[in-house]
């Protein structure tokens, strides 16, 4: 499968699409109208941030207890559920002199459900598209994520002026709603890629054979902390150029949109495990330059080369499907998304400390630094990887 034609062709592609950009652009909407109103009561940009953000953190602990739910729950079903979860739970933030410690609460439990969410959305992406097109239907998904991202934001600062943010949240329900009803009469009923009943402890099992495996382990290290280095040096842009932080966010959006878009769509399966290292250096590489603290007109296109780069996750998510069980599809990608949130995090505030005592572009060369040294020290293990054949059942 090498065209966007076959691929939207493809059955029950297009609602899982359409499903996808519409949560995503939900969450876009309600995170900012959210920021926005726990602001305005608080005065507090801590608060303000980690109601945006902070169910980040919450999908680390659900991909230590609830990811076996990924593989074991019909995935129609479970994305219609998820979908009016959010729905019905982002109405409940909507509710007048609702406390500050009940908002966090649902949005920590918003994690929770996100932390599975991610894992039944690309697990069904791997059962609807054969083995040869998961890498052009993830990058689809993937400039869709950025896409819906990038308008819901525009969107939801339209909304906020126009509606307050009570009405907006109230927007970002009915988009919620939307996905919930795409899922429901879109996809197909499918039974659970594996058998039994999702708990901790299967949760805790799953996740100690994925990680006990070498070549995932090593495939999990390159997608979790070479790239959450580099969001490392993003999280600086602001205190690095005030003036100029927007900027530097949209064109490293542009960058991992040209990245997903010639590797997804052009690159031949050939070339992709060549490719792989190359484009997992220069996702770090462009960033030592501002150890020179270079002017935006340097640092712009610095920047866009760099987040090129990121496309290399493509890569390392193709071999990951294909050296794991097809029944552990849905939680292996679920681990992936959640380690990789989790890594950002902690790699924001390794960065952010660093500038504390330093300055930003130091930091950000640092970062780079670190994420160049990983990327070579994992470098013979993912050889070792890309010459694992791949296992019982796991192609299609």
């Amino acid at each position: 499968m090498r065209t966007y034609r076959e691929l939207f062709r493809t059955d029950e592609f297009t609602p899982l699409f359409a499903a996808s950009s519409l949560q995503i652009a939900a969450s876009t909407v309600s995170g900012l109208a959210l920021g926005t109103l726990v602001y305005t009561a608080t005065r507090s940009p801590l608060l303000s941030a980690l109601s945006m953000f902070g169910a980040s953190f919450a999908q680390l602990a659900g991909a230590m207890a609830l990811l076996s739910a990924a593989d074991r729950l019909p995935p129609r079903a479970a994305m219609t559920a998820i979908g009016l979860v959010f729905a019905l739970s982002t109405v409940a933030l909507v509710v007048p002199g609702l406390p500050i410690g009940a908002l966090f609460a649902i949005v920590l439990g918003q994690g929770l459900v996100a932390s599975v969410g991610g894992g039944v959305r690309y697990g069904l992406l791997s059962e609807i598209l054969p083995a040869d097109g998961y890498l052009l239907g993830r990058s689809v998904l993937n400039m869709s994520a950025g896409t819906s991202q990038v308008c819901g934001f525009a969107a939801g600062g339209v909304l906020v002026a126009t509606l307050s943010p009570r009405g907006t949240l109230l927007a970002g329900a009915a988009l919620y709603l939307a996905a919930a009803a795409v899922a429901r009469t879109g996809l197909a009923a499918r039974p659970p890629r594996a058998a039994g009943r999702p708990s901790v402890i299967e949760t805790w099992r799953s996740n100690a054979r994925l990680w006990s495996d070498g070549s995932r382990r090593c495939v999990y290290l390159a997608l979790w902390v070479p790239n959450g280095l580099i969001v490392g040096c993003e999280s600086l842009f602001v205190p690095y150029a005030p003036g100029h932080a927007g900027l530097l966010f949209a064109v490293a959006a542009f960058g991992m949109l040209v990245g997903d878009t010639l590797t997804g769509r052009f690159v031949a399966a050939r070339w992709r495990r060549r490719l792989g290292a190359p484009l997992r250096l220069l996702l770090a590489v462009p960033y030592l330059i501002f150890a020179v603290n270079p002017p935006a007109p340097v640092a712009v296109p610095a920047v866009v080369l760099a987040s090129i780069g990121y496309s290399a996750t493509l890569l390392l998510q193709e071999r990951l499907m294909a050296i794991t069980p097809v029944a552990m599809h849905g939680h292996a990608l679920g681990l992936h998304t959640s380690g990789m949130l989790a890594m950002q995090g902690v790699a924001a505030a390794l960065a952010g400390a660093v500038a504390q005592h330093t300055s930003p572009a130091t930091a950000m060369a640092v970062m780079a630094a670190a994420s160049v040294a990983v990327t070579l020290a994992l470098g013979p293990g993912l050889r070792t990887v890309e010459r694992v054949p791949e296992p019982a059942g796991s192609a299609r």
